[in-house]
């Protein structure tokens, strides 16, 4: 089992910044997947950013140039910095981790952007 604690979010006035972050603890990998997705009332989840242990990332073109991955392997955690926040970022956003077959999602926290 993996236990993801997340961090960070919140309200902001559109053009600003918000920094989540997620922490990852049990059965730990050393090779494994972790990023972030949201999902905004009335749609489905989907993906924002993933990056992988060797430091691939994936981006939402809806993010691209705005939202930035990271991850620090050795302590099990990922990053993800948002600037230029617009309205439609609003959504819960959800840590994931991924090895193989396997998927374990956070609690889910509240972004809200302010027009």
């Amino acid at each position: 089992q993996v236990q993801l604690v997340e961090s960070g979010g919140g309200l902001v006035q559109a053009g600003g910044s918000l920094r989540l972050s997620c922490a990852a603890s049990g059965s730990i990998v050393r090779i494994n997947t972790m990023g972030w997705y949201r999902q905004a009332p009335g749609k489905q989840r989907e993906l924002v950013a993933a990056i992988t242990t060797s430091g691939s990332t994936n981006y939402a073109d809806s993010v691209k140039d705005r939202f930035t991955i990271s991850r620090d392997n050795a302590k099990n955690t990922v990053a993800l910095q948002m600037n230029s926040l617009k309205p439609e970022d609003t959504a819960v956003y959800y840590c994931k981790y991924r090895y193989g077959p396997y998927d374990y999602w956070g609690q889910g926290n509240q972004v809200t952007v302010s027009s």
